[in-house]
């Protein structure tokens, strides 16, 4: 099992530098958020600054890019990391992609089937494999002259995951994409419940082996040895609860763990900007569905414990923040890194 970091925003060089640091503290790889900024420079600058460390999206913003884009960006990456890279795409939600980005948003599962279609139509003709041709709903291609065609390389099985919550969503990548990012608000009912049903139809329906494919996991991990180290992460933790807890998208978990009515409480609180109402409703026993809370020295078994067997990478969401805050957590950090990837 694979152990990274999520990392958000930051210039160039600090992002070369963080690469560079879980590098030798023995992380596998990083993943960069697009939010404030896409994330393709960061990772450029990372990976040159960390030549073994694996590098993904986690996620980019697919509709607003055309497939092409995101082929080409991924395909020129790939080729730059010696094939340590792979894209991580999620669909986001129809306010940002209408109103912030200006695209076509419409059914987002059938939208992102033909995107990632798409997508490998493009790959199989940057491999001369075949002319460009996906004659899809969304994204149809047809034109790619030699000269407009990107070099070959040595790294041209490029990976590509995507987002998915809902079972719809969940099929597509099942069906087509190479790996699943898994939502940071997920329970373990969820992981092994919710999950495997879309994933197998999907991959019945192009032959493929749902064992195959790739579980991303970011967790909400939040290590600490007393309850005042802790405190920080526990906050941030409940507040990101709270927030995606409040909408629909992901509100049939509280059900299925039985805090029904938990959404509508939420949303009232968010609504009014009470966030301290919010985090109040979040107590210790919702906190162990979704995040881990637990000492240093026992992170990494409980870590072990939850995804072994289940996720191919765990993905910890707040350990930038905990790194920064102090950096001498980094050597922390590092233990639990190599031990969870020495698990057996």
């Amino acid at each position: 099992m694979e152990f990274d970091l999520m990392a958000r925003g930051s210039t160039w060089a600090e992002s070369a530098d963080l690469a560079k640091r879980l590098e030798g503290a023995g992380f596998s790889g990083m993943l960069v958020t697009e939010a404030s900024q896409v994330p393709w420079m960061m990772i450029a600058a990372a990976s040159m600054a960390a030549p073994t460390l694996d590098f993904s999206t986690g996620i980019a913003v697919a509709f607003p890019r055309s497939p092409m884009m995101s082929a080409q960006i991924a395909w020129e990456l790939a080729r730059n990391t010696q094939g340590r890279f792979r894209l991580g795409l999620g669909s986001q939600v129809k306010a940002h992609i209408t109103r912030r980005y200006a695209s076509l948003f419409d059914r987002p599962a059938p939208q992102m089937k033909d995107y990632l279609l798409a997508f490998k139509a493009c790959l199989r003709a940057f491999r001369r494999e075949e002319a460009l041709h996906h004659d899809g709903p969304y994204y149809p291609l047809s034109l790619l002259p030699e000269q407009w065609s990107p070099a070959r390389h040595d790294y041209e099985d490029v990976k590509v995951d995507i987002s998915a919550v809902g079972p719809y969503m969940v099929k597509v990548a099942g069906a087509i994409a190479d790996g699943i990012h898994v939502h940071p608000m997920h329970s373990m009912p969820y992981i092994q419940n919710r999950l495997p049903p879309g994933l197998v139809e999907g991959a019945a329906q192009t032959g493929r082996d749902a064992a195959a494919i790739d579980l991303i996991v970011p967790v909400f991990a939040i290590p600490g040895d007393s309850p005042e180290e802790r405190a920080a992460g526990v906050l941030r933790c409940k507040t990101q609860i709270g927030f995606y807890g409040a909408t629909p998208n992901y509100s049939f978990q509280f059900d299925d763990l039985g805090y029904v009515g938990m959404r509508e409480k939420l949303r009232v609180h968010l609504k009014s900007g009470d966030t301290d109402a919010l985090v109040a409703l979040i107590d210790d026993e919702m906190m162990d569905h979704f995040g881990i809370v637990a000492r240093w020295d026992d992170l990494a078994d409980q870590l072990i414990a939850r995804y072994l067997g289940k996720a191919s990478r765990v993905v910890m969401y707040l350990a930038e923040e905990s790194i920064r805050q102090n950096p001498d957590n980094l050597g922390k950090w590092s233990e639990i890194a190599r031990a969870v990837r020495a698990a057996a």
